[in-house]
């Protein structure tokens, strides 16, 4: 044990061991950012006041004092240049910046981000306004009755027909803004639409007026909008569909009559607050 104690004992001592740790003043280490004197303690407080950092800081040595502006001399545009020759005139002024040798004779085309037209945009159509989902009509000649969703066209709109058969609502466009989906749903998976059935078939089109048309420029033809042929045939061909798809419902009859029946709110009936 004594052997132990006295070889211990050494290498305490030993000055280089100690010094071998510690590293010397010469070298040059990672420089630590030095931390400001007044700093946030938390909550927006600061250990030191505004008036205590202004005698700190001794600001008012160098209140009313004001630095001279200094002057910078303004560098020239041109030299002086000699030239040899009689006739010369010996003397020159020389830009110091040369222009440029080619200038364009036309504007350069800039690319500018183009947006895309309003056709083109993408649609967002509420998760709720499935195909078959029967849906509550807020707004227009047919406000208040209960139609079938057929399909969301590309313009946006939503394709929505009565049928005409059971509640006079013909096949329309009409924008979800107005439109209450239900939780009733149809099954339509078998139902076909016919292909020419899109956005360009619902755009009416405006007769031409003569510019040989005598009368009064200003006085206008109110006339009533009369449906095709095509449309009659179109119309009988999805009702068609739509009703078989009813009939196979386990509860057709209560379909059919809550179609053919009208949404309204009586007294302490509160829209937000209903499961529709």
């Amino acid at each position: 044990m004594a052997d132990t104690k006295a070889q211990a004992a050494p290498a305490a001592t030993n000055p280089a061991a100690a010094t071998s740790k510690t590293p010397e003043k010469g070298i040059k280490g990672k420089k630590r950012g030095g931390k400001p004197r007044n700093y946030d303690l938390g909550s927006g407080v600061y250990r030191f006041s505004r008036s205590r950092m202004y005698h700190k800081k001794a600001l008012y040595k160098f209140v009313g004092k004001k630095t001279p502006k200094q002057v910078k001399p303004a560098k020239p545009l041109t030299v002086e240049k000699t030239i040899g020759g009689e006739k010369n005139g010996e003397k020159r002024i020389v830009l110091l910046k040369k222009r440029q040798n080619y200038y364009p004779t036309a504007d350069k085309i800039k690319s500018r981000p183009s947006k895309k037209l309003f056709s083109q945009h993408r649609r967002y159509i509420r998760k709720s306004l499935l195909p078959g989902t029967i849906c509550i009509v807020l707004a227009g000649p047919h406000r208040g009755k209960r139609v079938v969703l057929l399909k969301s066209l590309k313009s946006g709109l939503l394709l929505i027909t009565g049928p005409f058969k059971i509640n006079a609502c013909p096949l329309r466009r009409i924008s979800q803004n107005y439109v209450i989906a239900t939780s009733t749903r149809l099954d339509i998976s078998g139902f076909k639409l016919p292909e020419h059935i899109n956005d360009k078939y619902f755009k009416r089109t405006k007769q031409k007026r003569s510019k040989k048309e005598e009368g009064d420029i200003f006085s206008t033809k109110k006339e009533a909008y009369k449906p095709s042929e095509q449309r009659k045939k179109d119309q009988k061909e999805v009702d068609k569909q739509i009703n078989e798809v009813i009939r196979k419902h386990p509860d057709k009859k209560h379909v059919f009559a809550y179609l053919s029946a009208m949404f309204g709110l009586r007294s302490s009936q509160y829209p937000h607050r209903m499961k529709f």
